[in-house]
């Protein structure tokens, strides 16, 4: 399915799934996905990765590596249920301060609830905004993280933009996504699963096979490794490098401001 990938060039802007729309249509179409399965994106994760994702995203976090030091602050951005920002907390022996942002209202009700569940609700602060227009001053984060958002995003290069300029100087930026799978046989067998089973399961699930189709196709839309190197590198961003999980099923982006 890497034909229909789009290129560093662009075409996310207009590309729902496999749908073309017109432009500025694509985020209301979008948060209509994240309204219905807010309350099952754990398990909706669960459903596209086989797991697996929980697992990459302690990777993300162990290379991002957060100071332990008080006044590492950082951003995750279409992070709405706050998976990555516990991690940061956490991996930050409770002493970083996270920003979570989603454009979504119903996800940052999820994650605020969890954050009051854990007891680490002191150390997040929630923001409904949209990453291409970010509400923070120039130079204000040490990391910007986003996890499985960066793709529902229309116009990608401007928060990119967004994402360099909200760093200080020395900050990072940090993307995990679904990308493109390397490993010979391993992308048959994926295909096959995204897009005859999990549609099916999140109809028998969630009650909407919809959804799930469209996070399916999103991913295939979504451009490769290299090309999204290159994205990350044409907002300014140094030291680009990526690492590849399970075969490139999820891939993991990394950036600097230098």
């Amino acid at each position: 399915m890497s034909d229909q990938r789009t290129t560093a060039a662009g075409g996310m802007e207009t590309a729902f799934g496999f749908r073309q729309v017109n432009q500025g249509e694509k985020q209301h179409l979008v948060n209509d996905v994240f309204h219905r399965v807010a309350d099952r994106y754990d398990l909706m994760n669960d459903l596209m990765s086989a797991g697996l994702h929980r697992a990459w995203k302690a990777a993300m976090v162990d290379w991002l590596a957060p100071s332990k030091r008080p006044g590492f602050r950082s951003l995750d951005v279409a992070g709405g249920t706050g998976d990555i920002a516990f991690r940061i907390v956490e991996a930050s022996t409770r002493n970083a301060h996270v920003t979570v942002l989603d454009i979504n209202g119903s996800m940052l009700g999820v994650g605020r609830d969890r954050a009051i569940k854990r007891g680490i609700d002191q150390h997040l602060t929630f923001v409904e905004a949209n990453a291409e227009e970010l509400p923070f001053e120039d130079n204000s984060f040490d990391a910007y993280t986003i996890a499985f958002g960066i793709r529902n995003v229309p116009r990608i290069h401007v928060a990119m933009s967004e994402a360099f300029r909200v760093l200080k100087p020395g900050g990072r930026f940090m993307c995990l996504e679904f990308s493109d799978v390397t490993m010979p046989m391993l992308d048959k067998i994926y295909d096959a699963w995204s897009f005859n089973a999990i549609p099916r399961i999140g109809k028998a699930v969630a009650g909407d096979a919809d959804s799930y189709q469209y996070l399916v196709e999103s991913i295939r839309k979504f451009p490769n490794q290299q090309n999204f190197a290159d994205m990350i590198r044409g907002a300014g961003f140094s030291r680009v490098s990526w690492r590849d999980y399970s075969g490139g099923i999820a891939a993991c982006h990394s950036g600097w401001k230098i």
